[in-house]
């Protein structure tokens, strides 16, 4: 899936945090109103005029499903939502409920509230005094599961809880929310997944409903939800956090899609890596399609938002089938309008902002998820997923490798004519801005890190200058394209490898903010451009109350 992050000093700070090299320190320079500011508001809303009455009445059953996972994430991410609130002002609570505990995710994790410390980067997945070597030498074959909490028992031993235990009481109502919902569904295939979905929340086995999301083709009313990615564990990267998404397919533009995907074993031979580094075949059951988005929740919703999913995560799935690509057309929308215009005007040379479209911003972001689907899942010296070799590192490298392969994807597709809208120059200067409005959601972002490396690996390639006189930045035609293929290779081979020291000491060498870049970035926030966007949403926005 793709999440997108504020820059200041502390993404410095941040990703030393999280390699474990300091000490993250209290901060509460920013005060709230000005964090506040850092979002804009948009309405979700989408045409409902040719839903039926079955599928009218399942979404008020799938939003409610949602909400339970919303409490999931909570616990996961802070602890008790009561205790936090209590005494907090109407402002303080807003802003906490939009970063789901009190640490501003846009700004490196730092607290807003005065006494509060560092956020754990194990959220609240581990007990907060573990230490990281103990639980390396504690032989448990459950530690690094996907789906179980650690904690302590009454002795002070680690132990692990399934989540299916630790968050019984929301996983058994979702449960029967979505087996309400299935009872309303007129698509085989959309009633087969929330039966199976439902229970997997009971015994957290989700293997057999990715399957059955996988095989689900004709359904307009779409829902994301469970344990789903892995970004809120920045300790290990191993444990799964709760979300949501209630979606209506755009079935127009879906259409203009599906072509792409039946594309990616032909692409991924054409990668520039020796052979063993893309040997695995992409599955040929992968499917594209546009959405409208009407309910985020947990996960999804936290920070900065999400505008385009690929999914499933399981690897035997992904190889098997290949994987789902959600495009969410009217939150992608959103941030086109009311973020990336903005930062264009200011930092993209005035010559090339006429190449700004919205058709690029949809294709690279959605090539982005396409790309997840490219390289290998497997690393090829035995050292197991390159989700377990590269653990916390694993997310950022793997957005990163989605960005850059997406323009990759976008080349070759031109060259096949499969692609004949807009231009080359289109894609690569939107691009460019879109770097900027991703770093800016911040280094406790994998897409904040992401960003940060690809900027500074394409200045290094010198795939775009800076102009001292305007400060702004203008796209070098003639370079970019190598600084693709560099960096998709350097991407693909350290994933391949599995590697984790090579790994981490390629994200401290260009996950960080140099002086050119943080003036930059302070020109938008003088400008007071929004970071992201937060949603009015529920059945009252649908007028399904």
């Amino acid at each position: 899936m793709t999440h997108l992050l504020k820059a200041s000093a502390a993404i410095v700070l941040a990703v030393l945090v999280i390699s474990g090299c300091i000490t993250q320190k209290e901060d509460t320079s920013m005060d709230i109103d000005d964090r506040l500011a850092q979002y804009t508001t948009f309405t979700l809303e989408a045409d409902l005029s040719e839903l039926t009455e079955n599928q009218k009445k399942m979404i008020p059953l799938l939003i409610e499903a949602a909400k339970e996972m919303e409490e999931v994430f909570w616990l996961q991410a802070y602890g008790n939502k009561d205790d936090l609130m209590e005494g907090l002002s109407e402002k303080e609570q807003r802003f906490a409920e939009i970063n789901y505990g009190p640490w501003d995710r846009l700004n490196g994790n730092e607290p807003f509230l005065a006494g509060v410390g560092s956020k754990p980067a194990g959220a609240n997945f581990y007990p907060n005094d573990m230490l990281t070597a103990e639980f390396e030498s504690w032989e448990s074959d459950a530690k690094d599961d996907l789906y179980t909490l650690v904690r302590r028992d009454g002795d002070g031993n680690l132990i692990t809880i399934p989540y299916h235990e630790a968050f019984a009481t929301e996983h058994e109502r979702a449960a029967d929310l979505l087996r309400q919902a299935a009872e309303l569904a007129e698509d085989d295939g959309f009633k087969s997944y929330l039966e199976l979905r439902a229970d997997a929340l009971l015994d957290d086995e989700y293997h057999e409903s990715d399957l059955a999301w996988m095989d689900m083709k004709n359904n307009t009313i779409e829902l994301v939800i469970g344990p789903i990615e892995t970004y809120e564990d920045q300790l290990f990267g191993y444990k799964a956090a709760h979300e949501a998404f209630v979606l209506i397919k755009d079935k127009a533009w879906s259409d203009r899609l599906s072509k792409y995907a039946a594309v990616l074993p032909e692409l991924q031979e054409g990668l520039p890596v020796p052979e063993e580094y893309k040997a695995e075949t992409p599955g040929s059951d992968s499917d594209l399609n546009a959405y409208d988005a009407v309910y985020y929740a947990g996960d999804a919703n936290a920070g900065s938002k999400t505008i385009a999913i690929n999914l499933p995560n399981d690897e035997e799935v992904q190889l098997a089938k290949g994987t789902r690509r959600l495009q969410l057309k009217n939150s992608m929308k959103a941030k086109y309008d009311k973020i990336l215009i903005p930062i264009s005007e200011v930092l993209i040379a005035e010559d090339q902002r006429p190449y700004i479209s919205f058709d690029a911003f949809f294709g690279n972001t959605m090539f982005h998820e396409v790309a997840h689907g490219l390289g290998i899942k497997n690393t090829i010296n035995g050292n197991g997923t390159v989700r377990e070799a590269l653990r916390n590192h694993a997310s950022a490298l793997e957005e990163g490798k989605a960005d850059v392969l997406g323009l990759y994807m976008v080349d070759a597709l031109r060259e096949k004519d499969m692609i004949e809208d807009g231009s080359p120059e289109e894609d690569y200067v939107t691009f460019l801005a879109s770097i900027f409005r991703s770093i800016r959601f911040g280094s406790s972002s994998a897409h904040g890190r992401a960003n940060l490396i690809r900027f500074n690996y394409f200045q290094e390639m010198g795939a775009f200058d800076y102009d001292e006189e305007t400060e702004t930045y203008r796209i070098n035609f003639d370079r970019v394209d190598e600084a693709v293929a560099s960096l998709s290779e350097k991407i693909l081979t350290l994933q391949g490898n599995g590697d984790y020291d090579a790994v981490d000491a390629f994200v401290k060498e260009y996950a960080v903010e140099t002086e050119q870049l943080k003036a930059s970035l302070s020109k938008l926030s003088e400008q007071n451009i929004p970071v992201d966007i937060i949603f009015e949403q529920g059945t009252n926005v649908l007028g399904l109350e």
